[in-house]
Order: C-alpha cells, then structure tokens, then sequence
C-alpha cells in the first residue's frame, strides 16, 4: 500500500475543492455579506493544506493499484466534507463542527438532508456554496477530478469505478478520462437548460443559479426554508420535476442520443423504460389517493403526486407539499420509492431500478427452481443475458442495502426517535434523498438529531452514495494485508 500516492492524490483533490470554494468566496466579498472572510479563510486553508500534500509527495507517488485507489475514494470522501464543513462553522451559520460536516457530507452526496434552521436568513455565498457542493458530488467529485487530471495513471479506472453507482455497464469511450468528460459536458448542459428555464419563468437569478445547480445532482438542497413551495409557482415546479427526472436516467443514455445521435439507444432501455412506469404509476395512485381524501382537486392532485413522486424517486428532495400530511397509501408509497431510487449512472440515490428489475427476475427463476430444479433459465435484460457474477453482487448489494437500513433503524430507535422518524431518517440517507417522515419530514430538518445518530447518518449518506461495497471493503481485515 503506498500511502505516498493517497496522499498525493488527495492532496490534489483538496486543491481542486478549495479552488471552486474560493467562487463563493470572492462573491461574497463582493457583494460584503457576513460570511465571505469565512468562505476566503477556509478556502486559503484547504488550498495550503492540500497544496502542502500534493508538493511533499511528489516524488514517492507511483501509479495506483486498485487497492489504493478504493483508499483514495473513501479517503476522499471524508477529506471534503472535513474542510468542506470550514465555512460553515467558521462563518457561524451552524453551531458545531459536527453539523457542519453532517451539512457538508449531505451536500457532497446530494443526499440534501439539513440541520440548517431559518435558511433564507443565510449569507447568500453559503447558500451557494451549499448548492455547488452538490453540484461537485451530483456527477462525482472523483469523476471530475478524473476529467480535469488525465495523470493519474491506471489509477483513473479504478477510482471512477468504484465511485460509480449502479451495475457497471460498457464503458462509453476507451479512455475513463474521455468518458469523465463526456458525463460532465452533459450534466454542465442540462444545468445551464435548467438555469434558463428557471430564468424564463421568473425564478430570481441567485435562486435560479441556486435551483439549477441543485435540481441536476439530484440534491435538493434549496436557498429558501420551505423548498419548491415557497415560490408557489406552477411553471417553477413543472421546470423542476422536468430536469428532476432527467437527473434519475442514466446520464451514459444521453451520451448516445447527443453525442452518437442514436435515441433509440434511450427509449429502448429496460431500465428506463421500467423507471418511466414506475414514476408514471407512483404519481397516478398518489393523486388518486390524494383526490379521494380530499386532499386537492384532480388536478392539482396529478402535479402534486408527480413532483413527491419524482422528487423522492430521483433522491432529489425537494418539496412542493408537506407530504408528511398525506394519508398514510402515500407516504407509504413515497418510503418505498427512496429506498428504489433511480436508474444506475443517473445522479439519484437508493437500490436503483436495474437492481429491482434482476431482482425479480431473479425471484421469479427460484420460484421456477423449487418445483423444476433441472431447468436452465437465463436472466436476460433488453434481450442480454447477464453474467452470473452480475446477478450474485445485486443480490449481495440488496442484502446489504437492507441490513445497513435496519441496523442504522435499531440505533436510531436506541437513541429515542420513534419509528416513521428512526426508519424514514436511515431511509433517506442511505437512499440521498434528504427529508423523511415524522420529525424529519419535509417541515422539520435534522439539527435536533442526537450527535451519535448524526454520525449515524453520516456514515449512510456515505454508504449510501459509494453504494456499501466500496466502504464495506475497507473494514474487512483482508484488505489491509500485505501479499
């Protein structure tokens, strides 16, 4: 293991993130509001430090291996939202380091929970900052860093895999640093759609720049307290869900309609086709649901049903209702949609779709099996037959998945949060999603949370976005031995 690589790589990356902390920075000295000495302190910090560590070990660094390269993308992960969490707790906008690293590894991870209270009443250059911290982490701070420092060597493979999510399909170019490009060229396009849309239907500019670099990572995190609701504005949310949903496919489909002119390659998709009538059924029932409880009339039931359902689906967030007052089909409904999540490749959190689809596929083989145990069935999706090794990590990352949810659910119950708010809060953050029921609903956030279960929530959110098995490795004995 050469811990000289890690660090030097690291050290580069905590140079990149103090350069795109440096943005809020200047804007807030520009525009004199109370936190851009803050935002230019801990910029100036995270710049030195990683600058020190890229410059000392320079001449001992190698190519890394895949075990050092695993190292490097949890290491990475933590390292930002340790001196990411800086201008938040040198400018005063959250009392603790704790909250401050909850906030910033929410933000990393587009998971958009938040212990911030009275949100509008924030610096405007931490608002932002908040919002880019999502937008870095949306497509992936590693994929980025990939993108913009071709010099990693063999390591750049590695490192771009184990931080994508989803089951890993064929690579869109035959260099990772070609394919990193190509993702951030289109997620940096449709952002800037979704910022003249916003623009165009009379979104104010520091909340359009703020919606847009938050509604493509699938984050959520919004510059007012009461999200999508406090625009009230009908244009505004049907914008919103339109990009929301498009942050939940996967972003290798939109690489073959743009850049290869092949559509088909989009609307043939089982994954996205399954993912298309999922959100499609979800958003019927709900309004259904919502118009016989005399929630909303028909209509407003259909926009409202589709946004919750999007917003949670996608892992995003958002809230154009406080759907913790919904009857009890919905919110049901909504809790099982953040633990499905959106398509592989897309920026949204929770299981994801493909993994639902060869899940029961796979159910419905054994229950072939049982009564026919000499039939040969393959599992096939979009007419390919998936290698058993495919088969076996989905059935193993569900596994996970679901005892990661329900040990985090008995802790959180050890420490005194009730059920819909123990569950729901392991949920959403192993999911990304962000709010959850009961007392972390839509109109509550996560600032009364005991620190041990903030911690707690920290290591989901993690989890959550490097999907288990790239943090799980690292605790297994056999990893950190020498051969």
């Amino acid at each position: 293991m050469s811990y000289i690589s890690i660090v030097h790589y690291l050290g580069l990356l905590l140079s990149l993130v103090g350069g795109v902390m440096a943005v809020p920075a200047v804007f807030g000295l520009v525009q004199h509001d109370a936190a851009g000495g803050a935002l230019t302190a801990a910029a100036e910090i995270t710049i030195i430090c990683g600058g020190l560590a890229y410059f000392f070990t320079r001449k001992g660094r190698r190519p890394v291996t895949q075990r050092e390269a695993l190292v490097i993308v949890v290491a990475a992960w933590f390292a930002v939202s340790a001196f990411g969490a800086l201008p938040y707790y040198f400018s005063g906008a959250l009392p603790t380091y704790l909250d401050s690293v909850f906030e910033t590894m929410s933000g990393f991870t587009t998971t958009g929970a938040t212990v911030m209270t009275h949100i509008g009443d924030q610096p405007d250059s931490i608002l932002l900052w908040r919002s880019l911290t999502q937008w870095l982490g949306g497509m992936g701070i590693i994929m980025l860093f990939v993108a913009l420092f071709p010099l990693l060597g063999i390591g750049a493979a590695q490192m771009a895999e184990a931080e994508m999510t989803g089951e890993k399909g064929e690579r869109l170019t035959s260099r990772i640093t070609s394919t990193a490009k190509a993702l951030w060229l289109i997620y940096f396009g449709f952002t800037l759609l979704c910022f003249g849309a916003l623009l165009w239907a009379g979104l104010p500019l520091f909340d359009s720049v703020n919606i847009s670099l938050t509604t493509l990572p699938s984050g959520g995190f919004a510059p007012v307290d009461l999200s999508i609701e406090e625009y009230a504005s009908v244009p505004v949310q049907l914008i919103v869900n339109f990009f929301m949903f498009i942050a939940g496919v996967n972003f290798a489909l939109f690489y073959y309609v743009f850049m290869k002119g092949r559509p088909g390659k989009l609307f043939r998709n089982p994954e996205f086709k399954l993912y298309a009538a999922l959100l499609a059924a979800t958003s019927i029932v709900l309004a259904l649901d919502l118009t016989f409880h005399n929630i909303y009339p028909i209509g407003d039931a259909l926009r409202q049903g589709a946004f919750q359902a999007t917003t949670i689906m996608t892992s995003t967030g958002y809230s154009s209702a406080n759907f913790d007052e919904w009857p009890h089909l919905s919110r049901a409904l909504l809790l099982i949609l953040m633990v499905i999540g959106g398509s592989a490749g897309s920026t949204a959190g929770g299981l994801k779709v493909i993994r639902s689809l060869i899940l029961f596929k796979y159910t419905y083989r054994r229950i072939i099996l049982a009564y026919n145990p000499n039939a040969v069935i393959p599992i096939k999706v979009g007419g390919i037959v998936l290698p058993e090794k495919t088969i076996s990590r989905t059935v193993g990352m569900t596994v996970a998945f679901f005892a990661a949810m329900w040990g985090g659910f008995l802790t959180m119950s050890a420490l005194g949060l009730n059920f819909e708010t123990a569950l729901s809060s392991v949920a959403t953050c192993l999911g990304n999603v962000g709010p959850g029921l009961a007392g972390v609903g839509p109109y509550e956030n996560f600032a009364w949370i005991p620190g041990l279960g903030k911690i707690v929530l920290i290591v989901m959110m993690l989890a959550g976005r490097l999907e288990l098995f790239t943090l799980l490795i690292l605790l297994t004995p056999a990893f950190w031995r020498r051969y």
